[in-house]
C-alpha cells in the first residue's frame, strides 16, 4: 500500500482533498514493525505523530520496582501518539507503547503537520476527537484502577471489549486486571450461572448485555 492510499484509508484523513494528501504523504512514512517492538518509551520526546494502519498495541508504565502497569490496547486505524500539549512542536510520551502483533505504523512529520494543516484549522476537530477518545481511556483506566471491585472490573472487560478478552489467556487478563486468577475464574462461573454470559470452548458469550452492564454502573 503507499502511502497516499495508506492515507486514504484513515477515516482521520477524509476531509482533505487530493492536494492535500499528495503534500501529507510527502511528509509521512510507512514501516513495518514485528511484534514486541516498542515505540516510544515514556517520558521521552518525538518528532512524529503516529498511527497503527494494522495490527494491535498496549500502552503501559513501569513502576518503582520495575513492574509493568498496564495501561490499555491501542487498535487498527487509531492514533498511536499521545498528545499531551498543542503547542509544543515535538509529542511527550505519557508511556511506553509497544506492538503486540506485527504491525503497520504511518509516521507524520509533526513540526509540519501542524504547520500546513493544524495551524490552518484543517484536521483540528479529527485531532480533538482523538484526545477525547484518548482521554475516556484513561476514564476508564481511573474507574478501574480506583473505584471498581474485583466483579466489575471483569464485566467492565467483558462489556467493552469482548474481543480480547477471548484472545488473550486467563492469567493475562488477571495481571491486566490486577487480579488473582481465582478470582477472575470465581466472577466468569457467578456470571454463568446467572445466565448472564455462557462459555463455549473457553470463549465467552454475553448473553444478557443489560445486565452485564448495569453491575459496573452501578458500583
Amino acid at each position: 500500500m503507499s502511502t497516499k492510499d495508506c492515507l486514504r484509508s484513515l477515516s482521520f484523513f477524509s476531509s482533505l482533498n487530493e492536494e492535500q494528501i499528495e503534500f501529507l504523504a510527502s511528509i509521512s512514512t510507512i514501516n513495518n514493525f514485528n511484534k514486541d517492538y516498542i515505540l516510544h518509551y515514556e517520558e521521552k520526546y518525538t518528532k512524529y505523530l503516529l498511527f497503527l494502519k494494522s495490527g494491535l498495541a498496549k500502552s503501559y508504565k513501569i513502576d518503582k520496582n520495575n513492574n509493568e502497569i498496564f495501561l490499555y490496547y491501542i487498535y487498527e486505524n487509531t492514533l498511536l501518539s499521545e498528545i499531551t500539549e498543542i503547542k509544543s512542536d515535538e509529542l511527550y510520551s505519557f508511556s511506553n507503547i509497544e506492538l503486540v502483533e506485527d504491525s503497520q505504523i504511518l509516521s507524520i512529520d509533526y513540526k509540519q503537520l501542524k504547520k500546513h494543516f493544524l495551524s490552518q484549522n484543517l484536521l483540528s476537530l479529527e485531532l480533538m476527537d482523538e484526545i477525547l477518545s484518548q482521554n475516556k481511556k484513561l476514564q476508564t483506566l481511573v474507574n478501574r484502577e480506583l473505584i471498581y471491585d474485583s466483579v466489575s472490573k471483569v464485566v467492565m472487560m467483558l462489556h467493552s471489549d469482548l474481543e480480547m478478552f477471548n484472545k488473550l489467556k486467563r492469567h493475562d487478563i488477571a495481571l491486566i486486571l490486577h487480579i488473582q486468577p481465582a478470582t477472575l475464574s470465581r466472577v466468569l462461573n457467578r456470571l454463568k450461572r446467572n445466565k448472564i454470559i455462557d462459555i463455549i470452548q473457553g470463549k465467552v458469550i454475553i448473553l444478557d448485555a443489560l445486565s452485564l452492564e448495569n453491575i459496573y454502573k452501578e458500583d
